[in-house]
């Protein structure tokens, strides 16, 4: 057979080498048909012991989850047994069965496939990904079902050497495979926010997703490369390419080693500046896994999560008490350092339920701050649970999609009203918790002084400021290679929100993905931003970049940067940026000698 390629997202860093091993998934086995009356009963209890079988499922492999296991795994174990009890989920295929006379198969696979229109409408991206979740457990259900089991037939060495090709790949799933310790997976579905890949991040595994129709290319036990960085997948390559893989890979082995060395050494330009390295996380237990990557804080807790467990119908807002518990298990596990948590960031753009309209535009429409501020007593709910857990750590409040004056007017007024209500009910909280706000629509980065002078601390959220500027949706593919950080506008921006932030002497940092990729670490540096967050594995080569830069020559380049407007000057001024060497720390202490 010839070798081919097949090209997807790259979701975790690393080379793997080894035999495909293909998962069906159940649904494409659903047989559709309809019952008779007399049947209804019986279908309707199958459908339910599925169901119940799944949540005892679910329940032995979280008891079971090993000590060492990633805290990631068990949180979206969590999130798939809430989403197995939603009435969208457990009782609407019943329903179906009730009325249109389906098998118990067809019901499910109807309501999941409705469920999933529902959030092909939404318009971030990390939510939007939320639908594998749904798919995932729909998955689990049907395999009851139809008797289709979930395994990998190897153990040990061979294991090893196996790359799991599938539709889609839940994190259960994963963990029913610990024992075979695979060496990587493709799937067809998935995106960079998705659980999945989520999961590849924190269990270090290579792995590219969203390919499409590789579960259908591949062929059981071809030999596969996953190039990780790049997010390709060479079917049976070459005896060449597979040495220059191999050998790739061992390089990369190598090069790991040395970096988790460097995770208790302290981020310092060679000329002797402190970077601050903070960490983004989705769910409380991923904290754990920051702090044990050397984060010195949390840049960026997105709280989305919480409500997303209430599938389709977003109006059964989470309580205040599970609020609090939830963020004061992320303060409590980074132990005194610092959690920023950004207010819920959905809106009227997602389908709270069947029936709903979908806003004309999303990404222009009521979402973000905007939308809390029309739901004033959910609001309030999240701001009095954070509030409550900035009593147990150091807590910021980060506000996102701010642009007007009158929004961060009304937000400071509705958060000092949650004081109010807690001091009311003599409940500790920090009286002067920082609030700051998310950088992310350009009018805000042309109007900082309206920030500046209202507010505690800047973050630039690049993912949108870059979308927004630039008037494209990346994940949109017909539009996607539009996506560019180096666009003389992007550029600007960043540079004046980080000039002006600074000048004023209020802490700004980015927390989009430029800041976990070493491609920007020096342009970002010589910008003058000291305040970097990003996903927890992506840290130690961040800081890396960081000890081998020397401000002082990374700022007039960066100039140079600046003042390029073609793209061919601003890639040639990125490539010396780039191509810098900082001078040896002994070297440069013997020239400030030599000038004493």
């Amino acid at each position: 057979m010839a070798s081919f390629s097949l090209h997807g997202i790259a979701v975790s860093q690393g080379i793997a080498i080894g035999r495909a091993h293909l998962m069906a998934p159940a649904a494409l086995d659903v047989k559709h048909y309809l019952i008779a009356g007399d049947q209804v009963e019986a279908e309707i209890e199958r459908l339910r012991s599925a169901i119940k079988a799944v949540h005892e499922e679910l329940h032995t492999i979280r008891t079971d989850l090993p000590k060492d296991a990633p805290a990631e795994l068990g949180a979206f174990i969590d999130v798939h047994s809430l989403i197995l009890s939603d009435p969208m989920l457990s009782e609407v295929p019943l329903n179906i069965i009730r009325h249109r006379y389906y098998n118990a198969e067809w019901a499910l696979v109807t309501q999941i496939e409705e469920l999933s229109a529902q959030f092909d409408e939404i318009e971030d991206p990390y939510l939007r990904e939320r639908k594998a979740d749904i798919q995932q457990v729909g998955e689990r259900i049907l395999k009851v079902l139809t008797g289709s089991a979930i395994h990998l037939p190897l153990t040990g060495e061979a294991a090893a050497n196996i790359i799991v090709v599938a539709h889609d790949i839940s994190p259960a799933d994963m963990l029913q495979f610990r024992d075979s310790a695979f060496a990587g997976f493709v799937t067809d579905l998935g995106g960079p926010n998705s659980h999945t890949a989520i999961v590849a991040r924190s269990l270090d595994i290579p792995a590219a997703v969203g390919m499409h129709n590789a579960s259908v290319l591949v062929k059981h036990d071809d030999l596969l490369i996953i190039d990780g960085d790049a997010g390709v997948v060479i079917v049976d390559p070459s005896p060449l390419v597979l040495a220059q893989y191999r050998a790739r890979q061992e390089r990369l082995l190598r090069e790991r080693k040395k970096l988790s060395r460097l995770k208790k050494t302290p981020a310092i330009t060679q000329d002797g500046e402190p970077i601050t390295l903070l960490a983004n996380i989705e769910l409380p237990a991923d904290a754990t896994t920051a702090w044990e990557a050397g984060a010195m804080g949390i840049g960026l807790f997105r709280s989305e999560f919480l409500f997303m467990g209430r599938v389709g119908h977003l109006e059964k807002f989470p309580s205040e008490d599970e609020q609090f518990e939830s963020y004061k298990q992320a303060v409590i596990a980074m132990k005194g350092r610092p959690v920023t948590i950004r207010t819920l960031d959905v809106g009227a753009d997602k389908p709270l339920d069947e029936d709903e309209e979908t806003a004309l535009n999303p990404a222009l429409g009521l979402r973000a701050i905007r939308y809390c501020l029309s739901e004033p007593q959910m609001f309030l709910t999240q701001l009095r649970a954070i509030l409550r857990a900035s009593a147990f750590g150091p807590i910021k409040l980060l506000i996102p999609m701010m642009a007007h004056a009158f929004e961060i007017d009304q937000t400071l007024s509705i958060i000092e009203q949650a004081k109010q209500q807690l001091r009311d009910r003599k409940q500790k909280f920090d009286e002067d918790i920082p609030i700051g706000a998310m950088i992310e629509i350009p009018a805000a980065a042309l109007a900082l002084p309206l920030f500046i002078k209202r507010l505690d601390f800047l973050s630039i959220g690049t993912n949108d400021l870059i979308q927004y500027t630039l008037a494209i949706d990346r994940v949109d593919h017909e539009v996607a290679h539009l996506y560019d950080p180096l666009h003389p506008a992007v550029l600007f921006l960043l540079s004046t929100v980080i000039s002006q932030g600074r000048k004023a002497g209020i802490p700004v940092s980015v927390c989009g993905e430029m800041a976990g990729d070493v491609k920007w670490t020096r342009l970002l540096l010589g910008m003058g931003l000291l305040e970097f967050s990003m996903h927890p594995s992506q840290l130690l080569s961040v800081k890396n970049e960081i000890l081998n830069s020397d401000l002082t020559l990374l700022e007039p380049q960066v100039k140079k940067v600046m003042r390029a407007t073609e793209p061919a000057a601003i890639a040639a001024a990125m490539a010396q940026l780039q191509a810098l060497v900082a001078e040896p720390v002994e070297a440069k202490e013997t020239k400030v000698a030599r000038r004493r």
